[in-house]
């Protein structure tokens, strides 16, 4: 696991790919059971918010695939996760569903895609942010695979930047980063850090998602520089 140092000067073990990785194989006999309820609303939220959009999708962080049964037929997708124990169950589910706007699904670390500058209309990821080693790289990722006019629509936990709520979080961090999570490290002022240095991105939208209010989905928009000139 590498170091990072906090805003505070301390020190902490971050999360490596290796973690995150091997933390998902786990999760996948169970995600859909354990998680398929709890993070329906907010889901069903995302979605819906891609499927007004339309076009070609990057689902980033895809796991079993639960989400692919809801887009719309006119929908395409591609799908990526880092779980190639996730990704067999999303296979299957196309299969069995047969569902045909699946352009595709590979195994794909989330900071660095494989795809060209401006590929898709909406890049969507799932609870991934705060599970990837180096969220900023991941969302400068998001972004550059974005095509201008086109959103990145990303499901989240905010935590607390300050107060009961953020002691308890750090509290909890050191067991929950073994299941591949982070609870204490993504405070709104965390995106608004990122946001005010990612060139051609702006906030279109940020909605609180239950369970509990601590989760959010939030809309960036990569600003068409071409005519914003």
């Amino acid at each position: 696991m590498a170091k990072i140092m906090n805003l505070d000067g301390t020190s902490q073990v971050d999360l490596d790919r290796g973690t995150v990785e091997q933390a998902y194989d786990r999760w996948a006999p169970v995600y859909d059971l354990v998680f398929g309820g709890v993070f329906s609303k907010g889901r069903q939220a995302a979605i819906a918010a891609t499927n007004e959009i339309g076009g070609r999708v990057l689902e980033v962080g895809i796991g079993t695939g639960i989400s692919l049964p809801q887009y719309a037929p006119h929908v395409l997708i591609f799908g990526t996760d880092i779980s190639e124990q996730m990704l067999n169950k999303a296979r299957r589910r196309v299969k069995e569903l047969k569902l045909k706007n699946v352009e595709g699904l590979a195994v794909m670390d989330a900071e660095n895609l494989e795809f060209a500058d401006d590929s898709f209309d909406v890049v969507m990821a799932q609870y991934v942010v705060t599970a990837v080693p180096n969220p900023e790289k991941a969302m400068d990722e998001f972004a550059r695979v974005l095509r201008p006019g086109g959103e990145l629509i990303i499901l989240t936990r905010v935590s607390a930047d300050d107060g009961v709520r953020r002691f308890i979080e750090q509290k909890l961090q050191p067991v929950v980063r073994q299941l591949g999570f982070r609870t204490a490290e993504f405070a709104w002022s965390r995106y608004v850090r990122w946001l005010a240095g990612a060139h051609g991105m702006e906030l279109v939208e940020r909605r609180l998602i239950p369970p509990l209010g601590h989760f959010s989905l939030v809309r960036f928009r990569k600003v068409d520089v071409a005519v914003a000139a």
